[in-house]
Order: C-alpha cells, then sequence, then structure tokens
C-alpha cells in the first residue's frame, strides 16, 4: 500500500464524522444538568456544542462581568427555552440542587480553585485547557479528581482532528521511517488592545475576575479576550495556543513528558504592549524525539504561509507537515514529490463535548481521547518552558518525583503563591 492508498483508507471515515453521526444521544426528558463558570465569549462557544450535541439543560451560568451574565443568559434562555440562573460567585452556582456537571471557562488563574471546588461537590467537568496556571495548582488538581472519581475533560478539542489522528496513525505505521525532528509553531500579528490605564468596565468586578492572580491595573490590553499575552494571566503564546501543538504530538507520538527545556526569546516588536515574548524559539527534550517550538506575533510569518500553524515530523524517510485540516508529505530523497491531502474536522469542539457527554453517560473515563494526567503533562511541558525563558536557565525535570533538578530559582516558580485571603490548594 502506497502512502496516497493508506491516506484514503483511514480518512473514509470523516463523512460520517463531518454528518456528525457521532454526537451521542441523551433523552429529551433526562438532559444532563450543567453549569457554566465563565460566561464569556469561549464559555459560550461550549454550550453552543453542547445544544449542537444535545441533550443538556444549563440551570446556571457565573461570571464576574454582570453584562456577559445578563445577555448570555437571554441566549441560552433561547437556545433552551428556559433561562439560567445567574451568579457572580461560582460557589453558589455549584451549589444549585440537581446540578451534575460543569464546564469551566474561566481565565487560568481561577481553574484550580473551581475544578477543585466541584470535585468536592462530585461533579463531572469539562474544563478549559491549559488545566491549571502553575505545576503545582495541575498536580493538586489530579489528586481531587482521583479522589471524586469524577469524569474530567480538559479542552484540548484537536484531539478530535481527523488530520492528526490521521497523522498518528501513518506515523505509527512507519511510513515516514523513524521521526527524529519535532518542530511546531504558530506565526501571526498579534493585535493589541489599548493598553493604556483606565477604570474597569462598570459591569466588572475586576477585583474578582483576577481572583488568586496579581491584581494589576486595568487596560483592555489586559481584560476580556486579551489577557494571553499578560504574564500574570494568559503566560504567553506558547502557554495559550502553543499547548494544542505540544499536546497533539504527545498523541501522535504516544509521548511522554519532556525532561529537558531551553527557551530563548524577548518582546522586540510589540515593547510595552504585551509581557510575555512576541517571538520565542523552545526547544523540549521528549523520550521519542526532541521538539522545538517557535512563534512570532509580528511580520509575515513563514515564506510558505500555508504553514504558518501547524506540525512538522521529521523522519528518516520522510517529512510530514499536520495542521487541523491538512496533511503534507514530503518522502526523502532527491526528486521526491510533495503530496497534499485536505482531511477536514466538522466542528471539533462539538466533537470533544460529544465525547465528554457520551463518558459521562457512560460512566468510562476510559473513553475520553485524554486523560487528566495527560493535561497535566501537556501543560505542564509549556510552563516549564516558559519557566527557562524566564529564569534564562536550562530546566530539568524529574517526572518520577515531580521535581525540577538542581535548578532553585526555577523550582521556585513551580508555585505562585495566591493573592488576598484565598490559598493555594497545594498549600492547604
Amino acid at each position: 500500500m502506497n502512502r496516497r492508498q493508506f491516506i484514503e483508507k483511514t480518512t473514509m471515515g470523516s463523512a460520517a464524522l463531518a454528518a456528525g453521526v457521532h454526537f451521542p444521544v441523551r433523552a429529551a426528558d433526562n438532559p444532563l444538568k450543567a453549569g457554566l463558570i465563565g460566561a464569556g465569549g469561549y464559555g459560550m462557544a461550549l454550550m453552543k456544542a453542547a445544544f449542537k450535541v444535545g441533550g443538556v439543560e444549563i440551570l446556571g451560568i457565573c461570571d464576574a462581568d454582570s453584562e456577559h451574565l445578563s445577555r448570555n443568559a437571554t441566549e441560552l434562555e433561547k437556545m433552551q427555552g428556559k433561562r439560567p440562573r445567574e451568579f457572580k460567585h461560582y460557589g453558589d452556582l455549584l451549589g444549585i440542587k440537581g446540578l451534575e456537571a460543569v464546564f469551566i471557562a474561566t481565565p487560568p488563574q481561577w481553574h484550580a480553585l473551581q475544578f477543585i471546588a466541584a470535585c468536592e461537590q462530585g461533579l463531572d467537568i469539562f474544563c478549559e485547557k491549559p488545566l491549571a496556571y502553575d505545576v503545582r495548582e495541575g498536580l493538586a488538581m489530579i489528586a481531587a479528581a482521583r479522589k471524586a472519581g469524577n469524569i474530567v475533560q480538559i479542552g484540548f478539542q484537536r484531539r478530535q482532528s481527523e488530520a492528526f489522528r490521521r497523522t498518528r496513525e501513518f506515523i505509527q505505521e512507519g511510513k515516514a521511517g523513524t521521526i527524529h525532528q519535532i518542530a511546531a509553531q504558530i506565526h501571526f500579528a498579534a493585535q493589541v488592545a489599548d493598553t493604556g490605564i483606565q477604570p474597569p468596565p462598570a459591569s466588572l468586578d475586576w477585583d474578582q475576575w483576577c481572583g488568586p492572580a496579581p491584581m494589576l491595573d486595568y487596560r483592555p490590553s489586559i481584560g476580556h479576550f486579551q489577557w494571553r499575552l499578560e504574564k500574570e494571566y494568559g503566560n504567553g503564546h506558547l502557554v495559550d495556543w502553543g499547548i494544542h501543538h505540544i499536546d497533539t504530538v504527545r498523541m501522535i507520538m504516544d509521548d511522554g513528558m519532556a525532561s529537558e527545556f531551553k527557551s530563548t526569546g524577548g518582546i522586540f516588536a510589540l515593547q510595552d504592549k504585551i509581557t510575555t515574548p512576541d517571538t520565542l524559539s523552545a526547544n523540549m527534550r521528549f523520550p521519542k524525539a526532541p521538539l522545538v517550538w517557535q512563534h512570532r506575533l509580528w511580520g509575515a510569518g513563514e515564506i510558505g504561509r500555508e504553514f504558518n500553524n501547524g506540525i512538522f515530523f521529521h523522519g528518516d524517510e520522510a517529512t510530514v507537515f499536520a495542521s487541523d485540516n491538512r496533511m503534507v508529505v514530503l518522502p526523502a530523497g532527491r526528486g521526491a514529490q510533495r503530496e497534499d491531502f485536505d482531511i477536514p474536522t466538522d466542528d471539533m469542539i462539538a466533537s470533544h463535548v460529544a465525547e465528554f457527554l457520551r463518558a459521562v453517560r457512560s460512566r468510562k473515563p476510559e473513553t475520553l481521547s485524554s486523560s487528566i494526567e495527560d493535561a497535566f503533562k501537556s501543560t505542564a511541558c509549556v510552563q516549564l518552558a516558559m519557566i527557562a525563558y524566564n529564569t534564562g536557565s536550562v530546566v530539568r525535570w524529574d517526572g518520577e518525583r515531580n521535581e525540577v533538578i538542581s535548578n532553585p530559582e526555577a523550582s521556585g516558580l513551580l508555585l505562585r503563591p495566591y493573592r488576598g485571603a484565598l490559598k493555594h490548594p497545594h498549600l492547604g
């Protein structure tokens, strides 16, 4: 079987997936009773996905912005014919009688506290990536989930990509030979909102939004939708977006966690606008092959812009490039002809939510494409790469003990102390 026959054979199921037949069906008279913490743009994207899948009733939503609450409660009322209850504090939402599951779509500084509180209530959880803001939070979340025995899905929706799944099969079948190097990247010209310090919108409780993180002076460039490139909240492009590719690499290679990290870069084009690197190269030593991550948040990107966003797997028989909906194969050898394959996936977010709901219904966590331990490994990799950048040092990781080796400065960044009366779960 040649490469093209292999791809055509393994993509025969794509039409059925695109038709949505993979979505679960839950009886209309017995919908899953769920809540939403973080009723902003991505929280509502999850809600639309859930209603596309079907079999869900949203009992309540929670947000630090009263305008988000009102507008999106109205939107959800249109979707389900019943207005969800509105809460400012997530603890009040978690106390709703009959609640079975919760979707968490807040910025990363809130994930650990909300996730652990939901575990303590025995709720099933769909939580957006990254798993946590710091490494110690992630370990505490694993412990909470193991104790609760609940169903947990983290928002690595690219595990639903047919192109990435076919790439995995192609590489696992040895069609590219032995993979000796991996390169992942996403380049784009970032648009930064107003950086001027100003009062937050009247509807937004900025103190609550910041939560356990440092409470910086408000400016639109670190507020709604813009926090990803702020060190104190999103921790940068590698943590926010690159984490998808790092998780995908681990899935395709069936690999563990990297053991060594070295990162270089800086803020060269967006000085005084963002606090995380606009230019970064991060080297990660995984067990099966070394990986280099690159991003540039300025300029034109690659010479071939079709390669701005994706992953290169360099094998001794072929190089494979994979992105959300494409796979490109360049066989080794002089005169080799490039082969392009379009492998679309219909609505990865809905497919990921559907996978979560199937696991909730069947009570079979093993049917999920990613465990919480997987989510921790992918998250910790990008966190440790940023620690390497912030310390200007090589960071070596002991995966058995979950500790940094012989680097006190880096070890000190595994945990960020919480602000005010909130207590870090690792210190609880």
